[in-house]
């Protein structure tokens, strides 16, 4: 089947905005920068350890040491330039969390829970979406048909969504964190690169979704008219 130049343009650039996107995301995902403090302390005292007992002292230690967080590991920044990352294991992932961030036996915020538990499950359906988008593609190239890139789009539409999703639950989430544990004065906290790549991605692909779905509606429906413009 032949392609208008200006389909395949669009999918062109749709096809290269998907690439984007991917990489921003995965990058954000593999690291530890959605989050950051920095404490005038850092460079005093010695190296704190990374067995927690409580959220309320993994929280203290990262205000005292500049650490970062980020959706699968976070670091503390020891004396001088030295430091070291951990990341979540899956358990650690869907731990509960709680009204009283000392104690567990406190009653479960559900809220604060879920946030946490769809942070970092989001970003991996949005990759998968993508990874099944990719999938079909390639099958849509080795069968010469624009048909199936309509499906295409909207799941890079959904993997958007998906992603845009992920980073308002980690904002919320950790804005209700420190309402519960106040960051302290002298410490300053600000967003970090990794958040702004999830954040980036996610117009991008659904700026490739919509590109996708505007080549493959509107060749369809071109292929329609030339197909009636023949038989009459």
């Amino acid at each position: 089947m032949m392609v208008d130049n200006r389909y395949a343009t669009a999918l062109v650039i749709g096809s290269v905005l998907s690439l984007l996107a991917t990489v921003y995301l995965s990058v954000a995902v593999g690291t530890p920068y959605w989050y950051q403090y920095s404490s005038p302390q850092n460079n005093s005292g010695e190296m704190p350890s990374h067995d927690v007992d409580s959220e309320k002292t993994f929280m203290e230690k990262l205000y005292q040491s500049s650490g970062t967080l980020g959706l699968w590991w976070y670091c503390i920044q020891g004396p001088g330039s030295t430091g070291s990352c951990r990341s979540y294991t899956l358990q650690q992932q869907l731990t509960s969390k709680y009204n009283d961030p000392v104690s567990t036996a406190s009653e479960e915020d559900l809220l604060r829970t879920y946030l946490w538990r769809c942070q970092f499950v989001l970003p991996l359906v949005s990759l998968g979406l993508v990874s099944l988008a990719a999938l079909i593609g390639l099958c849509s190239c080795l069968c010469r048909s624009l048909t199936p890139t309509l499906f295409v789009g909207v799941l890079h539409l959904l993997a958007g969504l998906c992603s845009l999703a992920a980073t308002c639950c980690f904002l919320v989430g950790l804005r209700l964190l420190h309402k519960l544990l106040v960051v302290p004065e002298e410490v300053e906290g600000s967003l970090g690169w990794s958040l702004y790549l999830a954040l980036a991605s996610s117009p991008l692909h659904m700026m490739a979704g919509a590109l996708l779905m505007w080549a493959s509606g509107s060749h369809r429906k071109n292929y329609r008219r030339m197909t009636a413009y023949r038989i009459a």
